[in-house]
């Protein structure tokens, strides 16, 4: 098994190509330890001293530092994933998949911002080893949740204020700001 490793916008972030898929469906995002329990992979991870975050996507892992050195960091976290894929171990529990989508309850305006940035913002973000989920639109602001690679990256404002507001706010005249919760 190859696992490739691509920088990230966030330096304190790297992500982690297993060349397999990790997650069939949704994204999982752990910031402590104690919420990697529903995954056995991240457990693992987290177990790595120096790691304080993992995140999993479609294709890619990607584990964020607690500020230790990468060349210190980066062998032991390529043992531990190759290991984990290696024994075929799940990477998530059967019931822990998380889905991102519309209920029947979001408006028609909820609905369009959840398409946008399922189709337009969500792969380019994925790209940098990130995600971004829909929490909230109240009185024309749109709540955003930023994970993995995003979380804590320094051109995240940037990011938020100048392209997906922007984008939003072209497509949907409700929109009227952007916030990160």
């Amino acid at each position: 098994m190859f696992i490739q490793t691509e920088q990230t916008p966030n330096p304190a972030t790297l992500k982690f190509l297993p060349g397999e898929t990790v997650m069939e469906q949704g994204t999982a995002n752990f910031v402590t330890a104690e919420e990697a329990g529903r995954s056995p992979l991240a457990k693992t991870l987290f177990a790595v001293d120096g790691v304080a975050g993992v995140f999993f996507g479609f294709d890619f892992i990607t584990v964020t530092s607690d500020g230790r050195d990468w060349n210190e960091l980066k062998p032991v976290i390529l043992g531990t994933i190759m290991e984990h894929f290696t024994a075929g171990l799940p990477v998530m529990e059967e019931t822990a998949a998380a889905e991102v989508g519309s209920s029947e309850e979001d408006g028609e305006i909820v609905t369009q911002i959840k398409e946008l940035l399922e189709t337009r913002v969500r792969p380019a973000v994925a790209r940098d080893g990130g995600d971004i989920v829909f929490h909230a639109f109240r009185e024309g602001i749109v709540y955003l949740h930023m994970q993995g690679a995003c979380a804590g990256c320094p051109s995240s404002t940037a990011t938020l204020k100048y392209g997906i507001q922007n984008l939003l706010k072209h497509y949907i005249p409700e929109v009227e700001s952007v916030e990160a919760v």
